[in-house]
């Protein structure tokens, strides 16, 4: 029996990727199978999908009085952690110009040097996007938790500057699939406006895969 991990990311800034660990070719079969039977779903949810749309303010009121989530503190590790790492993706993604030639790092050619040289100006491009002053880049980012029976429990990001939201959740295999359904609702309930499917927003990209997986 192989060991095989499964991670499952969301955001606002792009679809859901699905990262399978297993052996290279039968990872490959099942993916390219899994893409496949994705995009179909994809293509009817497209049809029937409909504006309808709240703030993150809003969401924020929704699933505090809906699943009683709780703020994390903005003096504790995770929330640290998670800031750190939304403020630098969102200056690379914005103003890459504020981190210099560290903007575009170069991935490494299997080298002992340069794989080393390469995570010390990972390291140092975190530093420097941390360093970013926040009237020069402003971030207004929160954190909430919800816990759910059966060892559930669900993270939500907020960046309300770029009105961007991000979910992660986890648990044992008895309530992940309804964790699952439960993440689906709240990025329903954040929605898309007729705009964003008519341009085909980013944000309409996110539910979409969303609700696909």
């Amino acid at each position: 029996m192989h060991a095989r991990n499964i991670s499952v990311i969301s955001s606002a800034d792009g679809p859901t990727s699905f990262f399978i660990v297993g052996k290279d070719g039968k990872r490959k079969i099942k993916t390219r199978i899994q893409n496949y039977f994705r995009k179909r779903k994809q293509d009817r949810i497209k049809k029937r999908l409909t504006a309808s749309h709240h703030t993150l303010d809003e969401v924020v009121k929704f699933i505090e009085q809906e699943y009683g989530a709780v703020e994390v503190s903005q003096q504790s590790r995770i929330y640290l952690e998670q800031r750190r790492s939304i403020k630098e993706a969102r200056i690379m993604r914005y103003r890459p110009d504020l981190l210099g030639e560290l903007s575009e790092i170069t991935p490494p050619r299997h080298e002992a040097d340069s794989v080393q040289e390469f995570f010390d100006q990972i390291a140092l491009r975190s530093k420097r996007a941390e360093a970013v002053p926040d009237d020069i880049f402003p971030i207004d980012f929160h954190l909430y938790e919800i816990t759910f029976p059966d060892n559930g429990n669900m993270q939500i990001a907020i960046e309300m500057t770029g009105n961007e939201i991000g979910i992660s959740y986890s648990g044992n295999k008895k309530s992940m699939k309804q964790l699952k359904k439960q993440c689906k609702r709240i990025y329903s309930y954040y929605g898309v406006t007729a705009e964003d499917i008519r341009n085909e927003t980013e944000r309409y990209h996110c539910l979409l895969a969303m609700l696909a997986s």
